[in-house]
């Protein structure tokens, strides 16, 4: 595991300050207006800015749940997450991504709990700090219904996980499009990101997997340029 220390931290961003250009902020130092929300899950090995390539600082806004949940509960009641609605309420921001990720450690977990192995008698479990629990606790009906669903098979050539992923990403792109919160003029994609080789063989690229709720793979290819074709996969 890499160390770090504070004078890591310091010195990274002086480098950061002075890899800006002059001029770098101020076409956003009195607001925002970014293009896109991005809902990715919480992993260090998973850059938001990086995947898209963004540079610039306005254009991408960057929440992030363990699992790339686009929910909360709130009184009992899932309601649309207050960092990926900001955007879209305040912002005008009318592109919404959801992405996850392949070996999702959040989708494992969740998995475990279901199949028994993190329940309450697990000593593991017992120390889960309740920040975390809360969230694998929320996505545990989510895997749960994708073990049920005939298009996920344990005995397939991605793993289980994998499939389980790409269909929590369906399930969240689901939540956007019923949510109320979320306007009828913004597109909602899923996409996961794959750093393992899983959907091809092009280590960080983000697959599109949904767009809109659309799942069909051709019909997804028939949406993207034909540069972009082999962007567009699909486990399930």
């Amino acid at each position: 595991m890499p160390d770090a220390t504070l004078a890591d931290l310091l010195d990274r961003n002086d480098r950061h300050v002075e890899s800006l250009q002059a001029g770098y902020f101020d076409d956003v130092e009195d607001g925002q207006s970014p293009a896109v929300v991005s809902m990715c899950c919480s992993d260090s090995r998973v850059s938001q800015e990086a995947m898209w390539d963004v540079e610039e600082p306005g254009w991408l806004f960057t929440p992030s749940t363990i699992g790339n949940q686009v929910w909360d509960r709130v009184d009992g009641e899932l309601v649309l997450d207050g960092s990926f609605c900001y955007p879209m309420a305040f912002t005008d921001t009318e592109v919404a991504v959801v992405v996850g990720h392949t070996g999702c450690g959040a989708v494992t977990a969740a998995l475990e709990a279901v199949q028994g192995a993190g329940d309450a008698t697990d000593e593991d479990a017992d120390s889960t700090p309740a920040g975390v629990a809360k969230w694998v606790d929320l996505l545990a009906p989510v895997v749960e219904d994708g073990l049920d669903d005939d298009r996920v098979d344990p005995d397939a050539d991605a793993s289980l996980v994998d499939q389980l992923v790409e269909y929590n990403v369906d399930r969240q792109v689901a939540f956007l499009q019923e949510n109320e919160d979320v306007p009828d003029s913004v597109d909602v994609y899923g996409f996961v990101y794959d750093f393992q080789r899983v959907y091809g063989d092009a280590p960080g690229r983000a697959y599109l997997v949904n767009a809109n709720g659309e799942t069909d793979r051709q019909v997804l290819q028939s949406q993207v340029d034909e540069q972009y074709a082999d962007h567009v996969q699909r486990l399930l």
